[in-house]
Formats: C-alpha cells, sequence, structure tokens
C-alpha cells in the first residue's frame, strides 16, 4: 500500500464541526525521495523506496553512498519501501502530504516508548496484594502465585510475569486524517499514536 515515512511531532486537540473536542497527533509526513524501484524481474517483487531526511556524506558509508549516488540523491537516513502509488514514480522524484486527503483512514507504525524492566502492575495491570496487615508488608505488588506444587512442577509458557516493557514495533490501524497542511508538511491523524515526540513513523494510506 502507498505511504510515507514521518516524524511525530506531539499531540493536541481540534473541534469538529459538530462542535466536539477531538485529541489528534500531528506528523510530519515527508516529504520523501525515491531512492530505488524494485521490479518482479529483478528483485522479485514490485516496490518504491523512499528516503526521509537527509544526512552528511561524512555519516553514509560506501554502500550506501554508491546507492544513492545510483539514484541521483542525496543521502537519507531513513529507508522504506512502499507499493501502490497512484502516480508513475521514477528514481528522484518527491512524495509528498498531497497523496492523504481528508477524511480517509490510515495506519500508523512506530516504536513505543521504552519503560525498561518492569513489574506485573505496571507491565501487565495487576492489582496487588492490597492489604499489609498480619505481617504482609513487603509483596504488595508480587505477582503472587505463578505455578503449580508438585505437579506439573513448572511455570507454564506465556505466564506473564515482571520483565522489559515497551520499546515494540506498534501498528495503530484506522486513523482518520483530520487535516492536511500542504505548506509545512504536516498531516493531523484522530487519536494517538505509538512513541515518543520525534520519533520516525510510517504512515500507511
Amino acid at each position: 500500500m502507498p505511504g510515507l515515512l514521518g516524524k511525530k511531532i506531539g499531540m493536541t486537540s481540534v473541534f469538529g464541526a459538530d462542535g466536539k473536542n477531538v485529541p489528534c497527533t500531528v506528523i510530519e509526513a515527508g516529504p520523501c525521495v525515491v531512492t530505488q524501484l524494485k521490479t518482479v524481474e529483478k528483485d522479485g517483487y514490485q516496490a518504491v523506496q523512499v528516503g526521509f531526511k537527509q544526512k552528511s556524506e561524512k555519516h553514509t558509508n560506501k554502500a550506501e553512498a554508491g546507492h544513492f549516488k545510483a539514484a541521483g540523491v542525496n543521502p537519507m537516513r531513513y529507508l522504506a519501501e512502499f507499493d501502490g502509488f497512484d502516480q508513475e514514480l521514477k528514481l528522484g522524484d518527491e512524495i509528498n502530504v498531497n497523496i492523504f486527503e481528508e477524511g480517509t483512514y490510515v495506519d500508523v507504525v512506530g516504536t513505543s516508548k521504552g519503560k525498561g524492566f518492569q513489574g506485573v502492575v505496571k507491565r501487565h495491570g495487576f492489582g496487588g496484594v492490597g492489604q499489609s496487615t498480619h505481617g504482609q508488608d513487603d509483596r504488595l505488588r508480587a505477582p503472587g502465585s505463578v505455578g503449580a506444587c508438585a505437579y506439573p512442577s513448572r511455570i507454564f509458557p506465556g505466564t506473564r510475569m515482571a520483565g522489559h516493557m515497551g520499546q515494540d514495533r506498534v501498528t495503530v490501524q484506522n486513523l482518520v486524517v483530520l487535516k492536511v497542511i500542504p505548506e509545512y508538511n504536516l498531516i493531523m491523524v484522530k487519536g494517538s499514536i505509538p512513541g515518543a515526540k520525534n520519533s520516525i513513523v510510517t504512515i500507511n494510506k
């Protein structure tokens, strides 16, 4: 499906036609530059590789430099592949937010905020023990029993326990495009999207 790479700017709210206050996320979508055209004959599948945000040649290795030189574009920091664009594209073409229309739906893919090692209360929403009487004062946020006694003498895979939380690839589907601002390469989508401010996201039309 067609789409763009973008950067999450932050959240705000707008008033809808019915007067309700609608929370939304502002995304800097593109402009992206076509860096490679993949074909079935050469690559086994069809796709358009686009780049987002230029980077200096000093921070570009030789393989990347040759790739971008063949496309006739400046080195780009982020790359992604899309397919299904309406217009005919060639190397070096620029794709901007004009591919999105107000009222349509998009899927946004991003990396959620990393929370580090967290316990079961924060990670899975456990309620905790809830009382600290009768000599029980250090187990308020403990998971409780996670296994059986004699049989099966092990903990089943998938049991909810403490561990690493966040830093996952998350897709939020069917977000309504509330507004497109072409002069600033911005789109506003209803609701929230994964990731921190200034994180890179993929917007699929």
